[in-house]
């Protein structure tokens, strides 16, 4: 993974570089538009596979979606970032991550997985009568390693699906379910109160 990531970087950082050379002239919303189509899409193809990475990892990426942000807003470096992914309305990397993999936990109950996760997913459902019963839960199974079993999809997806609200599990369509969890996530990522 580690040269994956160091691939992603390099690719990121030189569009980056391009785009700052003729930012002068383009709008905001034509940066913007850039740097989602060239920078953002890199760092969110397969980025579920990344789910479980030590956080050094991680903040590689993050480090280039910041300078994304602070390029898009003609910010400095020594300006604080989170103000700044706040008004782009940008999850960070990690929940970026999260997002995908609650994502990936409804379209088990959806019934539109492909055949190879879903076999891999089951639904929780407890031998005797229990509340939690009537709730959407994933089943985690258990593991032996740190490094390898708890990077798996197997026991990524259930984990974050697990995690959140009922309400927003329950949601009614795929559109309720992507708005309540985006929403779920900025609150987390950013400490903002519910």
């Amino acid at each position: 993974m580690q040269k994956h990531i160091s691939f992603v970087c390099k690719c990121a950082f030189f569009e980056l570089r391009k785009i700052s050379s003729v930012r002068s002239f383009l709008t905001l919303q034509a940066t913007v538009q850039l740097v989602s189509s060239l920078i953002l899409s890199r760092l969110d193809y397969c980025n579920s596979l990344l789910a479980g990475l030590p956080t050094e990892e991680l903040d590689r990426l993050q480090r280039v979606q910041n300078s994304a942000a602070r390029l898009i807003l003609q910010k400095s470096k020594k300006d604080h970032v989170t103000p700044l992914l706040t008004t782009l309305h940008w999850l960070p990397m990690k929940y970026r991550i999260e997002y995908k993999l609650a994502l990936l936990g409804y379209r088990c109950f959806e019934k539109s997985l492909p055949p190879y996760l879903s076999h891999s997913l089951s639904i929780y459902e407890p031998s005797r009568s229990l509340r939690s019963s009537s709730e959407k839960l994933l089943r985690i199974p258990k593991t032996r390693t740190k490094t390898f079993g708890e990077r798996t999809f197997r026991y990524q997806i259930p984990t974050v699906w697990n995690s959140l609200p009922s309400s927003i599990r329950d949601s009614s369509s795929l559109s309720s379910f992507k708005t309540q969890l985006k929403t779920y996530l900025f609150r987390k990522a950013f400490a903002y109160p519910e």
